[in-house]
């Protein structure tokens, strides 16, 4: 994303008096500069902060100009950071404090620095794949707070059928391919009983279960010094690993980096990975994306639509190599 952005954001000098003051009372510094950060998919007032002492922070808030989600989502974060930082440490960023003034919510993290990935190097993708297993090792079978969503109840409402119903059989999902949409219409339908039938399966995956992000993805993660950090948390829960590594695998090719085969053998290095779990995420995640990517622009969320093609087509074509299904070529089109 580029300096400028698609979404206005308030200079930092613009954010109200009182929300300054209260961060420079919790970092106990005078903050020199302000910088905003742009990207992900939901635009928000973000910041890196330099104090005056020389040390970073990072800002992340909502007020009354902030779409729905974004205020609804920081408010499930903000909880996740306070109540699970016994289990998301060293992997999550600290959280020093909590800023609140009128509409304003705020949370004041530290700075994991600017964007590690993409580009996705070898190197960087194993690094990240293996502290992700070893993320996920950390909780595997532990007893976790029930006021976690737990996988099952969470996304029981996306399915291949669900996806069929919503986009006419899913001939609007075939015409996100142009002129290839004929193709994609048939292709789509003959593999359908084997790609609903493999992401049904991903409700009754048996444990053990962990503590899952459930949003990995380059914009939510850094590397540093060979440790993965994790951040944007409102959608943790508890689940398997499995569907945890297939949303990170596919992120990873549709930046440019390694197919998720390879992400997938580098996590497995540390954790094993189970065959029919694995087999049920990436063709739960396919239906969940072909049951968005031809939908409207959101314009709270500008980039969505675009990113979310582009993980059809990669979800799609990783489903068909593990299914043993023709080659979705059409797919290409889709980017």
């Amino acid at each position: 994303m580029s300096r400028q952005g698609i979404e206005d954001k308030l200079l930092w000098s613009r954010v109200p008096s009182p929300v300054r003051q209260q961060v420079e009372a919790i970092a106990g510094a005078h903050v020199a500069r302000g910088a905003r950060v742009w990207g992900g998919y939901s635009p928000t007032p973000t910041y890196r902060l330099r104090l005056a002492d020389g040390r970073g922070l990072f800002f992340k808030g909502v007020y009354r100009d902030s779409n729905p989600f974004a205020s609804t989502a920081i408010m499930k974060e903000a909880r996740v950071y306070r109540e699970l930082a016994h289990l998301i440490t060293p992997w999550a960023p600290c959280l020093h404090g909590v800023i609140t003034h009128e509409d304003w919510f705020a949370l004041l993290l530290e700075d994991v620095g600017p964007k590690s990935a993409p580009p996705w190097t070898p190197a960087l993708a194993r690094a990240a794949a293996q502290d992700f297993a070893a993320f996920h090792i950390s909780t595997l079978g532990r007893d976790l707070p029930e006021w976690l969503p737990r996988y099952n109840d969470s996304n029981a409402d996306v399915s291949w059928e669900a996806a069929a119903q919503e986009s006419d059989d899913l001939r609007l999902v075939a015409e996100l391919a142009g002129e290839r949409a004929t193709d994609a219409h048939a292709w789509l339908r003959a593999s359908f009983p084997r790609l609903a039938e493999a992401a049904r399966a991903a409700l009754t995956i048996p444990g053990p279960y962990t503590l899952t992000h459930n949003d990995v993805r380059s914009d939510n993660i850094r590397i540093t010094n060979g440790r993965l950090r994790l951040f944007d948390w409102p959608f943790a829960e508890v689940g398997y690993a499995e569907f945890d590594l297939a949303e990170f695998a596919q992120s990873v090719t549709v930046d440019g980096g390694a197919e998720p085969e390879r992400v997938v053998a580098w996590y497995s290095e540390r954790l094993p990975v189970r065959d029919e779990a694995l087999d049920a995420a990436v063709c739960w995640l396919a239906a969940f994306f072909a049951n968005l990517a031809w939908r409207p622009e959101l314009p709270e969320l500008p980039r969505l639509r675009q990113f979310q093609r582009q993980q059809l087509g990669v979800t799609l074509r990783w489903a068909a190599r593990r299914l043993r299904l023709a080659d979705p070529d059409w797919t290409a089109a889709l980017g």
